[in-house]
């Protein structure tokens, strides 16, 4: 299986919430697991939110930053170029989706049309679980609560 992890099922990854072990799991059966490049940005800036919101500690949140920061290079990534930004374009517009969700569902596209095989989207946002099958990807979980 071929894995895209956008950004709220990478943060399940460091930090203990509902669906971390499920996304443990998940991403232990994938055989290729990839990000688009601005997961990156949006990981860090989820982490400072959490210690924000008191929903983790300074510590504990630099403690999953790091964490994320060394497997980094164990991710493939799919940059953001202009036809990534010009899909994703055309994706928020027609499925009402945020900025950055509409770049990870261009990738993610992108990226299963580049090798023909296909990819599944590991996401926890509804709008773009629920879009990915629209557009022809598999997407993970199976159900959302």
């Amino acid at each position: 299986m071929i894995a895209y992890l956008d950004s709220s099922a990478l943060v399940k990854l460091y930090t203990r919430e509902s669906g971390s072990e499920e996304t443990l799991a998940f991403v232990g059966r994938a055989d290729i697991r990839g990000t688009g490049l601005i997961a990156r940005a949006e990981v860090a800036a989820t982490f400072g939110k959490a210690v924000r919101l008191k929903a983790l500690t300074r510590d504990e949140a630099r403690a999953a930053l790091e964490v994320f920061r060394r497997h980094w290079p164990n991710l493939l990534h799919v940059d953001v170029n202009e036809t990534v930004v010009t899909q994703a374009d055309a994706l928020a517009w027609t499925y009402g989706l945020r900025g950055y969700d509409a770049v990870h569902l261009a990738s993610a596209l992108l990226w299963q049309q580049s090798i023909s095989s296909p990819v599944t989207l590991a996401t926890f946002d509804r709008q773009l679980w629920d879009a990915a099958p629209l557009v022809g990807l598999e997407v993970w979980p199976e159900t959302l609560k």
